[in-house]
């Protein structure tokens, strides 16, 4: 039973992991424009926005959160229905 549930809870978090990496997030293209209108040079806005894409690589977004607390709730619940029963079933044997 706990062996299934960490079975589950790894799961989620690979799943979790790879839509954050398959999720870019972050709109380079308009950034560098931004930049290049505000007088950066080309090469220099380029960079900045490489840079800025790959510091926020690998972050949570909400929607990644809300789906890992409802999966984290279901197996919780899950654990606390096994355990009951097993208690149950305990103190009537």
């Amino acid at each position: 039973m706990i062996i299934e549930l960490a079975s589950r809870l790894a799961a989620a978090y690979r799943r979790l992991m790879a839509d954050i990496d398959m999720n870019p997030g972050f709109d380079t293209l308009a950034y560098t424009q931004t930049l290049k209108a505000a007088g950066v040079e080309e090469k220099q806005a380029e960079a900045l926005a490489a840079a800025a894409r790959d510091s926020q690589a690998g972050l949570a977004t909400k929607a990644h959160l809300d789906a890992l607390r409802a999966e984290l709730r279901a197996d919780h619940a899950a654990l606390r229905a096994d355990m009951r029963s097993d208690l149950y079933r305990a103190l009537w044997i």
